[in-house]
């Protein structure tokens, strides 16, 4: 028997515009991937689009995305998208699902507790004060490279300690921004394109195995090191957790895809939403003022301390509507057996997909969606966007098991420069939105003006 999400006869979706014979909507989403996307919720809450003979459910409405993330969740499983990444991370909590999904998670948890997450936070005010020690006024700065290698260097260092990670971290400086460039095609494009010798498969292909490589080489000398016992990374912990049903540790292959999945989690959205954030800071001087007027309050004339954050309220909602205006792109999930959704007929075995990206620059879910306007994040603000449809991290079982890593990691970095900079756009260059996981800025050279 059908699950049925809600009741009422069911029809088949209707198709997006555009459909051509064997390639489907392929050149849209080659063309403009964004744009495509947006335009989808024109044509209902329920949309098809074939990327070549493969059709995707593609969700435009809050509700829909709620029933599959969280009120339904048992009735998906994960979608193409992930059994895409799997070369890549393995059978870490990115790809997996179920039970073992489940014991994963629990076991991986702890890592990510207030405490350790206070303990990473000293990390990242280290690499936060070096970055923006690095810097010169009047001297332009690309700060989707300064963010990026900020990023890295906080992971990294939160991940491996001692000198036996060395060649592991210059490694994750070396490799990882090369995967990252190749993840977004990989996902979508058919699996028979990944061993055509171009460019593009060839450097994914050879990054992945030789990050997957240096990292074995880490985890298999980790617990022989001098010190090991009393290190407190992420990576010693995850060699030392335990299910708590089984006592089994996780072998080390396990704990190799679990790393890779934190690093590249950690590093893509925390390293793009940080640019982004300085750019719309960079455009909107009222609201930098106000941001810089909360961090001399709250920092004054020291570093910032992992304490000071929670009490950076509107630097925040800075973030909040940065990651608002700036979402991942899309995120897919696989229904297990047939189900209505919205009305709409869902196959078992079908894909569906939503865009974060779309859902929060829709008109009708958020009022004057284009605007940055951190204000609206206010607890007293009357249109205060709903929990449901704001869905940066996922929801349900799913949802990024670092957001609140994320959130110290963005944090810490704007509150330090803040405390010491103001970044100015530089003149004549245009910033675009480039597709990926989380669109990122096509250049962001800015220019950095002593604030004291």
């Amino acid at each position: 028997m059908a699950h049925v999400v809600n009741s009422g006869p069911a029809v088949d979706a209707p198709v997006a515009p555009g459909r051509l014979p064997l390639l489907g909507h392929v050149l849209q989403l080659w063309r403009q991937p964004i744009g495509f996307l947006e335009s989808l919720r024109e044509y209902g809450g329920v949309v098809r689009l074939d990327i070549g003979t493969w059709p995707v459910h593609v969700l435009t409405s809050p509700e829909h995305v709620h029933a599959v993330l969280v009120g339904q969740a048992q009735q998906f499983g994960r979608g193409r998208v992930f059994d895409r990444l799997r070369p890549m991370f393995g059978n870490g909590i990115v790809t997996t699902d179920g039970e073992f999904h489940r014991k994963q998670r629990r076991m991986i948890q702890p890592a990510f507790h207030r405490g350790h997450i206070a303990e990473y936070a000293e990390v990242m005010c280290r690499q936060a004060e070096s970055m923006s020690a690095s810097w010169t006024a009047g001297r332009e700065v690309s700060m989707v490279n300064e963010t990026r290698q900020y990023a890295l260097s906080s992971v990294a260092e939160m991940i491996f300690s001692g000198d036996l990670s060395r060649p592991a971290v210059a490694e994750v400086h070396r490799s990882l921004p090369i995967v990252l460039e190749g993840m977004l095609v990989r996902a979508v494009m058919p699996k028979s394109l990944d061993r055509l010798p171009i460019g593009l498969n060839r450097r994914f292909d050879e990054a992945a195995a030789r990050l997957r490589r240096i990292i074995d080489q880490v985890i298999a000398q980790y617990p022989a090191q001098e010190g090991a016992g009393e290190r407190h990374d992420l990576l010693s912990l995850l060699l030392s957790s335990v299910d708590a049903d089984t006592g089994a540790r996780m072998s080390p292959e396990q704990v190799r895809d679990e790393v890779i999945a934190i690093m590249f989690a950690g590093t893509e959205t925390s390293a793009t939403t940080l640019a982004w954030i300085f750019h719309e800071l960079g455009r909107h001087p009222g609201v930098e003022e106000r941001l810089h007027a909360e961090v001399d309050a709250v920092v004054g004339p020291r570093s910032v301390q992992p304490s000071d954050l929670p009490k950076l309220t509107y630097t925040h909602h800075v973030f909040q509507e940065a990651l608002r205006l700036h979402s991942p792109l899309l995120f897919t999930r696989r229904a297990l057996a047939p189900l209505t959704l919205g009305g709409v007929a869902i196959p078992a075995g079908a894909e569906v997909a939503y865009s974060p990206y779309a859902l929060h620059r829709d008109p009708a879910l958020f009022r004057d969606p284009m605007a940055f306007d951190p204000d609206r994040w206010q607890e007293d603000a009357k249109d205060r966007p709903r929990d449901h449809r704001y869905v940066p991290f996922g929801a349900g079982q799913h949802k990024c098991i670092g957001d609140s890593f994320a959130v110290a990691e963005i944090l810490t970095a704007v509150a330090t420069v803040a405390s010491r900079w103001r970044l100015t756009p530089a003149p004549g260059v245009t910033v675009r939105e480039v597709p990926a996981g989380i669109p990122q800025p096509s250049e962001l050279p800015m220019i950095p003006v002593a604030r004291h």
